[in-house]
């Protein structure tokens, strides 16, 4: 099966996003289907997607024309614009990555990766972080994000490829793991 990896740039790749971003809600599985096939938990518009593609490419797998994958990512200065995130930011500010503060490295945050249920099986996750890698390892030298302590598929998957958990936190609603993922390493 073949795949293109690109940064999303047309209103209709964005579209296409939150499409798939809707099919996988954690509001709109059911627990089992969450615990077999993971979740995503942030809901995103045009406007925000559009915006985070200003500062990082938002990267897509896209088969026969139609994105089957996704890996959205953000600069650190999106905690200003989106307030729903702080508690990450302040969480990040206490951990430890090799052994040195995370705030000492220039990073990306994972905004959300996701690939279609369809299309799972064909190492798209792994390409998708990759080519996110190729396209920031220049500017930056990890990436970080967060995922539900529930999310027990995305946590093995994320630790499959390199991440490594650098802490937990709770915002008041869930608990979740911090994983960074080191670009100087293979």
């Amino acid at each position: 099966m073949e795949f293109i990896l690109k940064a999303a740039s047309t209103p209709q790749e964005f579209e296409q996003i939150l499409d798939l971003q809707r099919q996988n809600l954690y509001t709109l599985l059911s627990k089992e289907d969450q615990e077999k096939q993971g979740f995503v938990f942030a809901e995103h518009t045009m406007e925000l997607l559009q915006t985070l593609a200003l500062d990082l490419p938002q990267i897509v797998a896209v088969h026969d024309e139609k994105v089957v994958g996704y890996n959205l990512a953000m600069t650190a200065s999106m905690k200003e614009v989106l307030p729903s995130i702080t508690p990450m930011f302040n969480a990040f500010e206490t951990c430890i990555f090799n052994n040195k503060p995370l705030t000492d490295y220039q990073y990306i945050v994972g905004g959300q990766v996701c690939v279609d249920k369809d299309f799972r099986g064909h190492g798209l996750l792994s390409r998708l972080y990759s080519e996110t890698k190729n396209q920031v390892s220049i500017a930056y030298e990890a990436c970080v994000t967060e995922i539900s302590t529930r999310n027990i598929r995305s946590l093995k998957v994320h630790q499959r490829l390199g991440f490594e958990v650098i802490g937990t936190y709770h915002d008041g609603v869930e608990q979740w793991n911090i994983v960074a993922w080191d670009f100087k390493r293979v």
